[in-house]
């Protein structure tokens, strides 16, 4: 490669970085927007909450402006303990410090959950590969009803710092993203979803050889 060639190579990556930053930004200024929208939302519905349950206004109020928020997402097929600790955690979210949380993915069928795993496995090579990010329906505990996908990040933050309140944990160092509904101690921390293939089946909480937690990172590879 001529001196030429890598000033042009090293220009074209500081293009396609700045490129990335800068969608990165129109993204969180975009995610701004939308919390402050759905915070004024929230107090907008209020009186007609009081009005409704006058004893859960909060929550119902809360609940109306986070399905504007988030129209996609879908509560049902957690178990009765996860969904009621969920919205009990995002609505203190909401109305104590801001911040908004939304639902990427619950409960999976079992077929959906074998699916991706069958996914992750054409694109990785091999089972154990695959196992980082998707583990097979039998094991995961979103067939379960228990796990939670969350976003925005700032939302998972609040439940990582906030969540244990409610049950729910962040359990693993490369899913930001991911959080299970675990009464009783807080679980140690894995690696990846597939260290738990040996030493953390559904109902457990805790694993040998865990690694201790790490703070989120805005970063993440989420398999869809």
């Amino acid at each position: 490669m001529t001196g030429v060639d890598g000033v042009r190579s090293v220009i074209v990556h500081v293009a396609r970085w700045a490129r990335l930053m800068s969608a990165a930004e129109r993204a969180r200024r975009r995610d701004r927007v939308y919390q402050v929208v759905t915070l004024l939302l929230a107090a907008l519905l209020l009186p007609l909450a009081l009005v409704v349950a006058p004893g859960r206004a909060r929550w119902l109020a809360g609940r109306w402006a986070l399905a504007i928020r988030f129209p996609t997402e879908d509560l049902t097929g957690l178990t009765p303990d996860t969904r009621a600790a969920f919205e009990a955690a995002r609505t203190r979210a909401l109305w104590r410090h801001g911040e908004l949380i939304g639902l990427t993915s619950g409960h999976r069928p079992a077929e959906e959950q074998a699916r991706l795993f069958a996914m992750a496995v054409r694109r990785s090579g091999s089972p154990e590969a695959a196992r980082r990010w998707v583990l097979p329906p039998q094991e995961s505990r979103h067939v379960a009803g228990v796990a939670l996908d969350v976003r925005p990040v700032e939302g998972a933050r609040w439940l990582e710092r906030h969540g244990a309140r409610h049950h729910l944990h962040r359990v693993y160092d490369n899913e930001w993203w991911h959080f299970e509904y675990l009464p009783g101690r807080p679980p140690d921390r894995l690696s990846h979803p597939g260290a738990s293939r040996s030493c953390r089946p559904v109902g457990s909480s805790a694993c040998a050889g865990a690694r201790p937690a790490r703070s989120i990172r805005s970063s993440g590879c989420r398999p869809r």
